[in-house]
């Protein structure tokens, strides 16, 4: 596969400036019934029920004609939470008896035979194979960002999309910055001009450290790494990846669907260092250079205590883009947002289930795909202190999954003698 291929065959793939057609009518279109080939109430499945996955779940159902119908994860104490909750606020339209609650490593499987529809919402390891399996299967799908963590998991990705192309089905992704009309309305004065023409781009995710888990004396290795999954490289892809993605994915956008052809950049751990924190990385900075020369310079990082952004800025030959604001040269405002935002983690699926309902074309998976990847292909240049291209990262054969999944299984990272897990040492390997 070439740099180009990614987007090869892209039918149903949702073009921005069709985005911008319906951008200042989104809240208004979201609440369609009935429509060919879809049946009156459509059955939902969950595959990943922590908090992410039960949020996805909740703006599902607050759509009229839904229900769900089967839930997976690989520990069923978090399908229990999740379902409890979830019963607590949609009563009987979450529909999930103790047969229909699938847990383990192969839990997946069963729970999307059951459903019309897939919420991919586990870590993002896993992502690619249960894509793959909900699309052989016929489902239409939700699925977070990012959609992978490795070359491979991109590959196995883009194919499972042309087969939802050719089925016909839709494919929502978690980039919900796509979805938000006040981003919308952005783009709209940026491709009409405001700006000029694209120079550079500057991304931000620069906030403080999340979540924690403690092992205790009963865990697995494998158990271990599941539950405290962000800090492992096989099973989150480091948080440039798990994170990051959605401000790579605006410049991506705003660059008029273009991706970056190669990376360059830094990275290391300077206040998450114990052995809590895994493998990856507390700090990237990355420059991205476009196939036309121009660049984005991309800021990630975890550290408390000190100032926090996230954020994307576009800098063109007349001004720069803000999220909701246009400034000229001087630092004036030229043009701002004044209209009413919507929520769009809620939008996201309001649209899913409009597309399937009008069978209306349309798929995410490609420009998640790339964006993802984007991601991947900063770490490997982070990780490597390497230039890394877009072929290098997109064709890698370093597979990061685990050859077996199960509890006892050897899940790849291993602690010294001191409890620490070695990470990435630039100079040191190539991960390419």
């Amino acid at each position: 596969m070439t740099e180009k291929s990614i987007l090869a065959d892209r039918r149903g793939f949702l073009k921005s400036g069709t985005l911008l057609a319906t951008a200042t009518a989104l809240p208004g279109i979201l609440r369609a019934q009935g429509g060919a080939g879809a049946p009156d109430e459509l059955k939902i499945a969950l595959i990943g029920c922590g908090g992410r996955g039960s949020g996805a779940a909740a703006q599902s159902l607050n759509v009229p004609g839904t229900r769900l119908v089967a839930m997976a994860d690989a520990f069923p104490d978090n399908i229990d939470a999740a379902h409890d909750g979830l019963k607590s606020q949609f009563g009987d339209r979450v529909d999930v008896p103790k047969e229909r609650r699938f847990a383990g490593f192969d839990a997946y499987k069963s729970a999307i035979e059951a459903a019309d529809v897939v919420l991919l919402c586990t870590p993002p390891g896993f992502r690619p194979t249960h894509f793959e399996y909900a699309i052989a299967k016929g489902k239409h799908v939700f699925m977070e960002k990012p959609v992978a963590v490795d070359g491979p998991g991109i590959r196995k990705v883009i194919e499972a999309a042309k087969q939802a192309d050719a089925k016909k089905l839709k494919v929502v992704c978690g980039l919900q910055r796509r979805y938000q009309v006040s981003y919308l309305e952005t783009l709209k004065q940026v491709q009409e001009g405001a700006i000029g023409d694209f120079v550079a781009s500057q991304v931000y995710w620069v906030s403080g450290g999340v979540w924690v888990r403690d092992r205790s004396s009963a865990m697995s290795e494998m158990e271990y790494q599941m539950r405290n999954w962000y800090y492992f490289n096989w099973i989150c892809g480091d948080h440039i990846c798990e994170q990051h993605v959605h401000n790579l994915d605006v410049s991506n956008w705003f660059k008029g669907g273009k991706h970056p052809v190669k990376a360059l950049g830094l990275g290391g751990r300077t206040q998450r260092v114990g052995k809590q924190y895994g493998e990856i990385y507390d700090h990237f900075g990355i420059e991205y250079t476009y196939e036309d020369g121009t660049i984005m310079n991309s800021q990630c990082r975890h550290w408390n205590g000190v100032a926090s952004r996230v954020s994307e800025t576009i800098i063109g030959t007349k001004g720069s883009a803000f999220p909701g604001m246009i400034k000229d040269r001087s630092g004036k405002v030229v043009w701002r947002f004044r209209g009413q935002d919507n929520n769009p983690y809620q939008t996201e699926h309001e649209r899913l289930y409009d597309f399937i309902r009008k069978d209306e074309a349309h798929n995410d998976a490609y420009y998640t795909a790339e964006s993802t990847l984007t991601a991947i292909m900063g770490r490997m240049a982070a990780y490597t202190g390497k230039e890394v291209t877009w072929d290098e990262a997109l064709n890698s054969s370093h597979d990061t999954m685990p050859k077996v999944l199960t509890w006892e299984a050897d899940p790849g990272p291993k602690a010294g003698p001191d409890g620490m897990y070695p990470c990435p040492m630039p100079g040191q390997g190539s991960i390419v």
